[in-house]
């Protein structure tokens, strides 16, 4: 019987770890072995995975021996060191940082839209997208696939959580410290008495800033560069044009968008509406004359990208506009990542099949030639017989090498 592929998770700890972690309890169980690794200031610790506690380790080279998947959810810098590491010794990486999104020898992968391209991973890494263009990309993938897709312009409205726990922490401090005032009726009156603005560019408490991710040419953030190049990569359409302006809004968990979308084609609101709802990931919750359209709150702690507000533009009879919610934490990283570590292992399960058939048929066929009249030209045909399955199984591995 062909083993469970091992899975490692690295950056078991954080704020999308401890989310990743309830999710493999959760989803159908395709693993064997899965270890847990975090900074050397978490090592040690006891962390819950499939109903059973298990000890968190220092990250090292001797973490990935006999692993077969790890998943990465730690800062650009760490990932750019270890998944190398990683990848060196056959494990297949999936990381959930921005180290090597934009990279050519690396997919960029949302399993909705473009699952195939887990298999071209020529480094052994695979990468998935940050959290904001993962809040639009499976409904947006959808219309694309009729419509054919020009432009976006998008007003991203992102949750404190997206900065980490530090983020959610600096939230609920700030939120605390105006508790009870009538601070927001006056001119700087939150910034004098929010001082410390935390991982934030501004208070976010009571207030919408416009700002994440660190400065770039011509007044952009990275924030807003990541949508445009990401959506690029992903739905393949590298001369995409793509305007976003991204801002954080006093929420905990889940990003919020608002999209307006250019096609080539004529587009409907029934037609439309029809393609969100049958589209994977996606959930269609539009009725607003019954009060109903997404917000983040809805969709936290849920698996699918929320749809609605769907109307097409008054002005053009090619655009649609829509609002999108997906929580940050869970469908804007861990599970999008845990997907795709899935395409693996079931394509790691793939091969193994296949090598089990070639030596089951190496086997057969040495038995048949070791039964025969001749018997040095049945051993012989044995002995060629388990040489085919020989290669066999040596094709198998060399595939997950390659891996």
């Amino acid at each position: 019987m062909t083993r469970r592929p091992n899975l490692a998770v690295v950056g078991a700890t954080g704020a999308v770890g401890e989310v990743l972690l309830g999710l493999l309890s959760l989803r159908q169980d395709i693993w064997g072995e899965i270890r847990l690794a975090a900074s050397p200031r978490s090592a040690g610790r006891k962390a819950f995975v499939r109903g059973e506690s298990v000890e968190v380790l220092p990250l090292s080279e001797e973490l990935f021996e006999g692993v077969d998947v790890a998943l990465f959810d730690v800062p650009e810098e760490i990932a750019a060191r270890w998944a190398p590491i990683a990848a060196a010794k056959g494990v297949v990486v999936v990381d959930n940082s921005g180290a090597f999104r934009l990279d050519d020898a690396v997919p960029l992968v949302v399993p909705e839209v473009n699952a195939a391209a887990v298999r071209m991973r020529s480094r052994g890494i695979v990468a998935s997208p940050d959290s904001t263009t993962l809040t639009m990309i499976a409904a947006i993938g959808a219309l694309h696939a009729e419509y054919a897709l020009e432009s976006l312009v998008v007003a991203s409205y992102q949750a404190a959580s997206g900065l980490g726990r530090d983020g959610t922490d600096a939230l609920r401090a700030q939120l605390a410290q105006v508790a009870g005032t009538e601070v927001g009726e006056q001119t700087g009156d939150l910034r004098a008495v929010i001082a410390d603005h935390g991982p934030f560019a501004a208070p976010l408490a009571l207030n919408a800033v416009p700002w994440a991710g660190v400065l770039t040419d011509g007044g952009w953030s990275s924030e807003e560069r990541t949508v445009r190049d990401e959506s690029r990569k992903i739905l393949g359409l590298p001369g995409l044009k793509v305007s976003a302006t991204c801002v954080r809004i006093p929420v905990v968990r889940t990003h919020a968008l608002a999209v307006h979308a250019v096609f080539e084609r004529e587009v409907t609101q029934e037609h439309a509406h029809e393609i969100l709802r049958d589209a994977p990931g996606v959930l269609l919750y539009d009725d607003p004359a019954a009060g109903e359209f997404p917000t983040p709150n809805d969709a936290v702690g849920t698996d699918p990208v929320w749809a609605g507000r769907l109307r097409r533009a008054l002005d053009d009879p090619n655009a649609l506009d829509l609002f999108l919610c997906g929580d940050n934490l869970r469908r804007g990283a861990a599970l999008n990542a845990l997907q795709i570590a899935e395409l693996v292992a079931r394509e790691i399960a793939e091969r193994a099949a296949v090598t089990d058939a070639d030596d089951a048929r190496g086997v057969a066929a040495g038995a048949a030639g070791a039964g025969g009249s001749d018997g040095s030209g049945g051993a012989g045909a044995g002995a060629d017989a388990a040489g085919v399955g020989a290669e066999g199984a040596g094709t198998g591995t060399d595939g997950v090498g390659a891996a």
